[in-house]
C-alpha cells in the first residue's frame, strides 16, 4: 500500500493558501447570494422564479461535484482548483453580460457556471486534510473555512462599491469585480502543494464504494451535512427578497447577509478545537440547536433585528453542523477511497441544496416568510434523532490510514 503523506508543516501552509482561495471564492458566492435573487426578480417575468438563478448556482455545484473529484484524481488538486477558478471567471463575466442584455436565462446559466467553481472550491476543506495528521485534520478544515470570514468582511464593500459601476445596469459591476477576484484565486492556487496519489498504488486497499457507503456512521455524516447546508440555503436564499418585500433596501439585505456570513465563518477559529474536545456528534447537535433558534427568531417578527439575528443563528448553526459533518465523513474512508466518497458526499449535499433553493422561492412567493422558517424544524428533529442514535450505538471509527 502506498505510504500516506503526513506533513503538518506543509498541511499548515496549504491551509493558509486554501483559506486565501476560500476568501476569494467566497466574495463571488456572496455576490450571487446577495444579488442573484434580486437580479432574478428584476429579470424574470414570473416573480416566483426569482430564486432560480440561485438554484442554477447550486445545481452547477451538484452537477460538477463528481466530475471535479474524478478530474482532480487524475491531474491533482492544484490544477483542478485552478480550472475551477476559471469556471468562476467565465461565469461571472457571462453574468455581467446577461445583466447588460437583460436575459434571465443567460443569467441563470452564468450562475450555473459559477456553481462549477463552487464544486471545486468545496474540496478546499478536504484538500487541507489530505496530508494532515489525524490530530490536525479538524483544525485544517476549520482554518480553510476561516477564509470565508474575510469574504464576509470585505464582500459587502466589493458588492456595494461596484454594483452601480456600469449604471444604469444594476449589479453588472459586482460581477465584473468577482471575475477579477477569480483570476487572483488562480494565482494563489498555483502555490498549493498536495501530492497526486497515483491510481495504481491508491487502489490496492480500496473497498467497493457500496461497501464504504453502507457504513451507518458515514450515511449519518452525509445526512448531517445535507441538513446543515440545505436548511441554511433555504433561509439564506429567501432573505434578500423577503427583506425587500418588507420595505428594506438592497443595502440592508446585503449587510444582513454579511452578518450571516461572519457567523458562518468566525466560529471556524475554534470549531476544530471544540470537535477535538467534545466530539463531532455534540458539535453537530449544538448546530441543530442554533438552527432551531434561527427558526424561532424568524417567526417572531420582520424587523431588521429579527432578520439579522435569525441569519446570525443560521450561520452559527451551519458552521457547527457542517464542519462537524465534514470531519465525521473523513473518519469513514481510507486515503485510496477519498475522491469517490468526497464526491458522493458533496453531490448529495448540493443536490439537496439545489432543491432547497428552488423550494425557498416558491415557499416565499406562495406562503410567505413564516413558511420558510417553519420548514427548518422537521429536518432538525430528524438530524437530532440520528445523532442521538449514533452516540447511543457507539459505532466504531475507521481510521483514514488503516
Amino acid at each position: 500500500m502506498q505510504e500516506q503523506f503526513v506533513d503538518d508543516v506543509r498541511a499548515r501552509r496549504n491551509s493558509f493558501l486554501l483559506a486565501a482561495a476560500q476568501s476569494l471564492y467566497g466574495v463571488l458566492a456572496m455576490n450571487i447570494i446577495a444579488t442573484g435573487v434580486l437580479a432574478g426578480h428584476m429579470l424574470a417575468d414570473d416573480k416566483g422564479l426569482a430564486t432560480v438563478p440561485i438554484t442554477g448556482f447550486v445545481t452547477g455545484t451538484a452537477t460538477f461535484t463528481i466530475p471535479a473529484s474524478l478530474f482532480m484524481r487524475r491531474v491533482g488538486r492544484r490544477v483542478g482548483f485552478m480550472c475551477g477558478a476559471g469556471f468562476g471567471f467565465s461565469g461571472a463575466m457571462l453574468g455581467a453580460y446577461a445583466l447588460y442584455i437583460q436575459s434571465f436565462w443567460l443569467f441563470t446559466f452564468s450562475a450555473f457556471l459559477c456553481g462549477a467553481y463552487q464544486a471545486f472550491a468545496q474540496y478546499y476543506r478536504f484538500a487541507a486534510a489530505d496530508i494532515a495528521s489525524d490530530g490536525f485534520k479538524s483544525k485544517a478544515i476549520s482554518w480553510v473555512l476561516v477564509g470565508g470570514l474575510f469574504a464576509a468582511l470585505f464582500g459587502p464593500f466589493v458588492i456595494l462599491g461596484t454594483k452601480d459601476a456600469f449604471a444604469p445596469v444594476l449589479f453588472m459591476g459586482a460581477y465584473v469585480a468577482s471575475a477579477g477576484l477569480a483570476v487572483v484565486a488562480m494565482v494563489v492556487l498555483a502555490f498549493v502543494d498536495i501530492p497526486v496519489v497515483r491510481e495504481s498504488g491508491a487502489q490496492s486497499d480500496a473497498r467497493p464504494l457500496k461497501t464504504v457507503l453502507m457504513q451507518p456512521r458515514l450515511l449519518i455524516a452525509i445526512f448531517c451535512g445535507m441538513a446543515s447546508y440545505g436548511m441554511m440555503n433555504l433561509m439564506m436564499t429567501a432573505t434578500p427578497l423577503a427583506m425587500v418585500n418588507c420595505g428594506f433596501t438592497v443595502d440592508h439585505s446585503t449587510w444582513v447577509i454579511q452578518w450571516h456570513a461572519l457567523a458562518m465563518y468566525v466560529p471556524s477559529f475554534f470549531t476544530g478545537h471544540l470537535i477535538n474536545r467534545f466530539g463531532k456528534e455534540r458539535v453537530i447537535a449544538a448546530g441543530m440547536v442554533l438552527l432551531t433558534a434561527c427558526g424561532i427568531v424568524a417567526l417572531s417578527g420582520i424587523s431588521m433585528a429579527h432578520f439579522g439575528f435569525a441569519l446570525v443563528f443560521l450561520g452559527l448553526g451551519w458552521n457547527f453542523g457542517f464542519v462537524g459533518a465534514t470531519s465525521m465523513v473523513t473518519d469513514c474512508y481510507r486515503p485510496s477511497e477519498r475522491n469517490k466518497v468526497q464526491a458522493v458526499n458533496d453531490f448529495c449535499v448540493f443536490g439537496l441544496v439545489a432543491l432547497a433553493s428552488f423550494t425557498s422561492g416558491k415557499l416565499l412567493d406562495i406562503y410567505g416568510w413564516d413558511a420558510v422558517a417553519l420548514a427548518l424544524f422537521p429536518v432538525i428533529a430528524i438530524t437530532l434523532v440520528l445523532i442521538g442514535w449514533l452516540v447511543f450505538a457507539r459505532l466504531p471509527v475507521i481510521s483514514r490510514r488503516t
